[in-house]
């Protein structure tokens, strides 16, 4: 046997037993494959399963999620048009005429006023309150309020001051207090169905 027929057997049984070890690894690759198949639709299966009976609870859960959302937005605008009522009763009170201003004003006084010595603080923007009328209302009400030199940061009505003790009668807290008062009734009244 030549040299090369050596060489032809040599690589004949080589690509033969090359050809035994792919198929073997074909066929293991397969089974590997088919059982991985099997594995994936049986979880498949299970995950359809679960989501098919957790599906109602999930759709109940996100129904009453989406629920809360509306209340919230629901109470927030609410909340917005309560606070809008409010704001357009200062603005009403702020838009008096001053004629109703200063009558206003000195009705809150004549019940404020303890002692008749105490010092009136008005806002900084107020137009309507002024040495001129506070000498009036002292001659018409036989008191002796002094005009402060301090401002306060206030949209009307006044802060009478006597020694450290300040009661606050201005508009803002008016509305204030008035709201606390009567939210409840306001709500019922905007949105009674």
């Amino acid at each position: 046997m030549s040299l090369s027929d050596i060489k032809k057997k040599i690589e004949a049984d080589a690509r033969a037993e090359a050809g035994k070890i792919l198929d073997k690894a074909r066929e293991q690759a397969g089974e590997v494959t088919a059982d991985l198949r099997r594995e994936m639709e049986s979880m498949k299966d299970s995950y359809e399963s679960r989501f098919e009976s957790e599906k109602p609870e999930i759709l109940r859960r996100r129904e009453i999620v989406a629920k809360l959302d509306v209340k919230k937005l629901e109470l927030g605008a609410r909340q917005q048009l309560v606070d809008e009522v409010y704001k357009g009763s200062l603005e009403k009170l702020r838009a008096l005429s001053a004629a109703k201003y200063i009558s206003f004003v000195e009705s809150l006084l004549g019940k404020a006023v303890q002692t008749g010595d105490e010092d009136i603080i008005i806002g900084k923007e107020d137009k309507h309150l002024n040495e001129t009328w506070l000498k009036g209302y002292n001659e018409k009400h036989k008191t002796n309020l002094t005009m402060s030199g301090e401002k306060a940061s206030i949209t009307g009505g006044f802060i009478l001051k006597r020694d450290k003790i300040s009661e606050n009668a201005s508009f803002d807290m008016l509305v204030r207090w008035l709201r606390d008062d009567l939210e409840a009734d306001v709500v019922k009244r905007l949105f009674s169905e």
